[in-house]
């Protein structure tokens, strides 16, 4: 079969990595793809924004299955779009895609359904927003109700951080995403993400991951789109996996059927590990970018069964299989990230970690230029991925590999997978 992916991320380089390696699969496409895609697939000269394009591109080609990777295209209805011309496509439909695209939809959804999640307030008006962070106090999180690439939540230890955060947004920096503002409880916990496949009344929980959001070591600095992630994460237990799928996954999924937008495609719940037991932080409605570069070389089964199984209805009958082995992601990311930064430096020493065994490299922000060189094209650079037998040596391989490559201002956090080995080991 013929399978486009859409997008041009690590997420999108680690999605075709997995589907070529697919039995069913003799041909894959990706737009538009990067210069590390490049060397996997086909890479298609049309944005993941391009909605026309990508339906023509389909429909000439005869693509058998499309994968969309980042959240843009699924908000603006490209799943709909393809269903209506008969094309299959994984992902779920803009009204059920508004539980990324709409954090008050998404916790009115929580809310109606009694699923686990910190306390909010929604405002139209800054100053309303204002008004009641100064009645209340801090700490405090501040979010904008759109799409912000992951950029547009604000954890606030204090009042004075708080409205700081509602004068950013009111200043226009998040556009139309920031047209309403939540103001949340402050969760205490560790956070952890599990993402699962769902056929619109099945769901199937893929193995959890953790983020590490913040642009810094021990999580200070702005927040990221995420700076590296491992998998699994120690602090999502057995018993805490049932209770994740009973209490958050489950009621999700019925949730969206009752409401007339049955839900199909990847859900992901980033979750905080309270006292009290996991709450949802937000629901994204694609695999998390960089959760699923750890997480996908993990899985031992064919994607492509799991996928199509969500598109066709049948993820009853589908079982996953799951690698022993730990997986560590670092980020390399563009000096400068996630604020202003340069592009065009060449990247060096991409193979001396390809001949690294257990060690893959996702490409995120790269691309070729004239000159046949690899080069940086964005703020998440690389994501270097390794696989082993535990934690604590995965996290040393994965070092090992970052530390071969190098471009200009290059920057990476030097603690992704601390908190593992504190679950693990106490170290």
């Amino acid at each position: 079969m013929k399978v486009l992916v859409i997008g041009s991320g690590g997420r999108e380089h680690a999605i075709v990595w997995k589907v070529k390696k697919s039995r069913w699969v003799n041909k894959v496409y990706c737009a538009p793809g990067n210069g590390g895609i490049s060397s996997l697939a086909v890479c298609v000269p049309i944005q993941a924004d391009d909605i026309d394009n990508l339906l023509k591109f389909a429909q000439e080609n005869e693509i058998d299955l499309t994968i969309v990777g980042p959240e843009g295209p699924l908000s603006e209805g490209i799943v709909d779009r393809f269903e209506e011309r008969g094309l299959r496509i994984f992902g779920p439909t803009k009204a059920a895609a508004r539980l990324e695209s709409s954090k008050s939809y998404a916790k009115m959804i929580m809310e109606r359904y009694n699923i686990p999640t910190a306390k909010y307030v929604t405002f139209k008006s800054p100053e309303e927003a204002r008004k009641y962070i100064i009645e209340t106090g801090g700490p405090l999180v501040v979010k904008v109700d759109g799409l912000a690439s992951g950029k547009g939540a604000f954890p606030c230890e204090d009042e004075l951080e708080a409205l700081e955060a509602v004068n950013l947004i009111a200043s226009g920096a998040f556009k139309e995403a920031g047209s309403k503002v939540l103001i949340e409880e402050y969760l205490v916990g560790e956070e952890a993400s599990v993402l699962a496949f769902s056929d619109g009344k099945n769901v199937i929980p893929l193995e959890s991951a953790q983020d590490h959001k913040r642009a810094l070591d021990d999580d200070k600095g702005l927040n990221t789109g995420g700076m590296g992630a491992y998998s699994p994460a120690p602090v999502v237990t057995e018993d805490l996996a049932s209770r994740i799928y009973d209490e958050i996954l489950v009621p999700t999924i019925k949730g969206m059927k009752a409401e007339g937008h049955p839900y199909k495609g990847i859900l992901y719940a980033g979750l905080m590990i309270t006292e009290e037991g996991p709450k949802v932080i937000e629901y994204n409605c694609r695999f998390g970018d960089p959760e699923i570069q750890a997480v996908i070389p993990r899985l031992a089964t064919d994607i492509i069964k799991p996928i199509l199984a969500c598109c066709d209805g049948s993820l009853d009958k589908v079982k996953l299989r799951w690698s022993r082995n730990s997986s560590v992601c670092v980020v390399m990311a563009s000096g400068g990230y996630p604020g202003k930064y340069t592009r065009g430096h060449p990247i060096t020493g991409l193979e001396k970690v390809e001949k690294m065994d257990n060690t893959i490299v996702f490409h995120a922000g790269t691309r070729i230029d004239e000159e046949g060189r690899t080069v940086t094209s964005g703020g998440r650079v690389l994501g270097i991925t390794a696989l082993g037998p535990n934690i604590k040596e995965t996290i040393r391989s994965a070092y090992k590999g970052v530390k071969k490559v190098e471009f200009k201002d290059a920057f990476y956090r030097t603690d992704i997978g601390k908190k593992a080995l504190f679950h693990i080991d106490g170290m």
